[in-house]
């Protein structure tokens, strides 16, 4: 379904990161624990860590404690902050690369869901030049189905095209 919040778009970035080369489930298991080390996703207090919180972060058995993952966290809610005061909002600025709406793609079991797209690959690049980390291409295709942008299920899904639908 469509994601509009900017706290929650911020959530779904740093879990997107935070999964890479991991699986899912790993992360889905440490959610609830990242959102209190994270205090709740809040882009202003993350992007106010220093050294001391970040390391406090690299002893909590919560989380991936991966130390460029950390920072990288630090150093998106910052960049986020830029994205805001640019676009007035992270929302707008990462919705753009749909147009402003879902994609819906006709998916079904012989055109299977590719890893990145042009969509997936402008954001990519966009996200770095504005000094984002960990948001490769597959990464941001990943973030952009996880947040309604993108609807992947196959045509026979009972979701197809539903995603669209709540915008109206």
């Amino acid at each position: 379904m469509p994601l509009h919040k900017d706290n929650k778009l911020f959530e779904f970035l740093i879990l997107e990161g935070a999964q890479a080369g991991l699986s899912w489930e790993t992360i889905l298991n440490k959610r609830e624990n990242y959102r209190a080390a994270f205090d709740g996703f809040d882009a202003r207090r993350v992007a106010g860590y220093d050294r001391r919180k970040m390391a406090q972060l690299l002893r909590n058995p919560g989380i991936v404690r991966n130390r460029l993952k950390i920072a990288s966290a630090v150093q998106n809610a910052r960049a986020l902050l830029r994205v805001q005061e640019e676009f007035g909002s992270f929302d707008r600025y990462v919705w753009q690369f749909v147009n402003g709406h879902p994609k819906v793609n006709l998916r079904n079991a012989r055109n299977p869901v590719p890893a990145r797209t042009a969509e997936s690959d402008a954001m990519s690049k966009d996200l770095k030049k504005r000094g984002f980390n960990f948001v490769g291409s597959t990464i941001c295709y990943a973030f952009m189905q996880a947040k309604g942008m993108v609807d992947d299920h196959i045509v026979q899904c009972f979701r197809h095209g539903k995603g669209a639908e709540s915008l109206r």
